[in-house]
């Protein structure tokens, strides 16, 4: 064998030891116990956790239900002040909801209970009006103005010469908890006439968009309902201080009237599976499951 071949054998040897080192090397440090990681195995929590939702968050909440699969959850709608009722009553165990009315705080508190109110994913609070209307942005005061009765014709801010139809929600819904504590801040509305009471969301949004009835209407919802749930083409969403409503501006904070959906719980409820559940709910995949489901996420 000639001395050349030899030194190439050599030296193939040579790295061919080094690499089988190298890689002996690296499964040791990349391995515990010289035993590969096996991937951590799903929890599973059998513990059946009721829940409750308000008409625009039971999409949000059967987002969750269907991938959370490690949790055993189980839903029963019925809307925002029935949910409340129930978990007041300890019917259920964590309702998705906007914010407690007055009261609804007060029924708690006559029942001896304290609310854990934790927001779960952003939300605006917005106004409509009809697609032909020619205003398309309002100021908070003027907003506040139409509901206390102050101005009461579109030519005052800047439409047509036409008398407001400002509607109105029931008392304890979330729209109408919303408009008192992110609009009106202690103002006091004014009695509406009977056509301007609206007992539903769908409803509200119905009348406003008709061209007979909506024309000349303003009205008030939740930035998901009236953009995702019910959007209709017809209406249009006006915009606050100058800035729309978007996914966007309730994101990084710039349209005005934020608000938020809440896991609302009772204090005193210690279950560990409920509290594993709202970690869940908050963390990056929770979040990642709201937001796919067209919310804006918390985080």
């Amino acid at each position: 064998m000639k001395k050349s071949t030899i030194i190439v054998i050599v030296i193939i040897t040579i790295l061919t030891g080094i690499a089988l080192g190298f890689g002996v090397f690296l499964f040791l440090n990349n391995s515990k116990d010289n035993v590969l990681d096996k991937p951590k195995e799903k929890v599973i929590y059998n513990e059946e956790i009721k829940i409750d939702a308000s008409l625009a968050t039971q999409p949000l909440t059967d987002a969750l239900i269907d991938n959370l699969t490690n949790f055993n959850l189980t839903a029963n709608y019925t809307n925002t002040d029935p949910a409340y009722t129930k978990l007041i009553n300890r019917e259920v165990d964590l309702i998705v909801v906007t914010e407690p009315s007055s009261d609804e705080l007060k029924r708690a508190k006559d029942k001896n209970v304290e609310l854990e109110v934790t927001p779960l994913v952003n939300e605006a609070f917005v106004f409509f009006t009809n697609i032909n209307n020619k205003v398309d942005s309002l100021k908070l005061e003027e907003i506040q103005k139409i509901y206390t009765g102050e101005i009461t014709n579109w030519k005052e801010v800047g439409g047509r010469d036409a008398k407001i139809v400002a509607y109105q929600r029931p008392e304890n819904s979330g729209s109408q908890t919303g408009m008192l504590s992110l609009v009106m801040k202690g103002k006091k509305m004014r009695e509406p006439e009977e056509r301007e009471y609206i007992e539903t969301m769908m409803g509200i949004i119905d009348y406003v968009s008709s061209y007979e009835n909506g024309l000349d209407a303003i009205g008030y919802s939740y930035y998901y309902y009236a953009n995702t749930m019910y959007k209709n083409d017809q209406m249009k969403l006006l915009g606050v201080n100058g800035i729309k409503p978007n996914n966007e501006t309730i994101k990084n904070g710039e349209y005005p009237l934020r608000s938020a959906y809440y896991m609302v719980t009772l204090k005193d409820n210690k279950n560990k599976t409920l509290t594993k559940l709202k970690e869940e709910l908050l963390g990056s995949n929770g979040q990642k499951i709201a937001e796919e489901a067209g919310y804006v996420p918390i985080k």
